[in-house]
């Protein structure tokens, strides 16, 4: 079973940032492609970002040079950095993680195991 753990939402502002963290086990960590994804109400769910397990990265275009995931090997976790926040960005953000996995963050977009969600709300 692959149990993720999502933490680190919240409300901000227009232009602030949040950190999400998402905690796994170790062979989910290593092995699984790892990523987020969003789902805002009324909308489709959408893969956001995703990094594989030779730490290669993608971005939906819509948060590129605004959002970066990166993995600390240390403690098992995923992080997204969400710089230069905008009100398009609020949804309910799910880590995610699947193996084995295709085409990035697209594969997000409708497939793997998803945590139980952190809200993030941006303001004007």
């Amino acid at each position: 079973q692959v149990r993720l753990v999502e933490s680190g939402g919240g409300s901000v502002q227009a232009g602030g940032s949040l950190t999400l963290s998402c905690a796994a086990s170790r062979v989910v960590y290593s092995r699984y492609c790892m990523g987020w994804f969003r789902q805002a109400p009324g909308k489709e769910r959408e893969g956001v970002a995703a990094i594989d397990s030779n730490g290669t990265a993608s971005y939906t275009d819509s948060v590129k040079g605004r959002f970066t995931v990166a993995k600390d090997n240390s403690k098992n976790i995923l992080y997204l950095q969400m710089n230069g926040l905008k009100p398009e960005d609020t949804a309910e953000y799910y880590c995610a993680a699947d193996y084995p996995c295709y085409g990035g963050y697209r594969w997000f977009t409708n497939e793997g195991y998803g945590g139980q969600g952190t809200q993030v709300t941006v303001s004007l």
